[in-house]
Parts: C-alpha cells; structure tokens; sequence
C-alpha cells in the first residue's frame, strides 16, 4: 500500500478494481439467473449486506472502498436478476431448459385444428 501512496496510483487502482468488479458481477447474473433463477437474489443480497458490514469495520480506505464497491454492485445485481429474465423471455439469452419460466403456462394446451 506505501507504493500506491507514494506514487499516487491509489485512484487508478481503486478505478480499475471497480471495473472488474463490476465487469465479473454481469456473468454472475447471467448464470444465476440461468441455473436458479429469480432465488438467486438471494445470494447478491446477503453478499451485499456482508460487503457493507465489511466495509464498515475496516481499517484501510482502499480495501473499504472496494467492499463498498463490491457491495452496492451486489445491489445491483438484485435489479438486474429482473432484467435477465425479460432478457431470456425476449430471446436474447438462453432459456434453461430444466425450469419453468412465469410466463409459461403448462396448463394451456394449443390445438392447431
């Protein structure tokens, strides 16, 4: 941490953590949607509330930053479950085809007489 002081490259390195950050949080999306679904939330709300408490109780402003960073990016994540099942129901992403999805309905039955 005394190199990043000295040569002022704190910013730069909190900066590009962040994009890697959130850069890894999108995959997470797409496959915990994928293979659990909207109970997936779960997950990046109890990881973000351990970020945030995390956060809280460190010492270093780098690594504080970066769990609050980590923490508000699981928020996100929370908001973007609900974006990748509109995605998957568009088409643009695979379905899995081990679920059901909300908007299937296998109850109707469709007879092409």
């Amino acid at each position: 941490m005394d190199f990043l002081s000295t040569y002022h490259l704190q910013g730069l390195v909190l900066g590009l953590c962040s994009l890697l950050i959130i850069g890894i949080c999108h995959p997470i999306v797409i496959k915990g949607e994928y293979h659990f679904g909207q109970r997936f939330k779960w997950f990046f709300a109890v990881a973000g509330l351990l970020l945030c408490l995390g956060s809280l109780l460190v010492d270093g402003v780098m690594l504080s930053s970066l769990m609050g960073v980590g923490a508000f990016s699981c928020f996100w994540g929370i908001k973007e479950m609900g974006d990748q099942q509109e995605r998957v129901r568009k088409g643009w992403f695979p379905r899995n085809p081990r679920r059901t999805y909300p908007w299937d309905n296998p109850t109707q039955t469709t007879d092409n007489q």
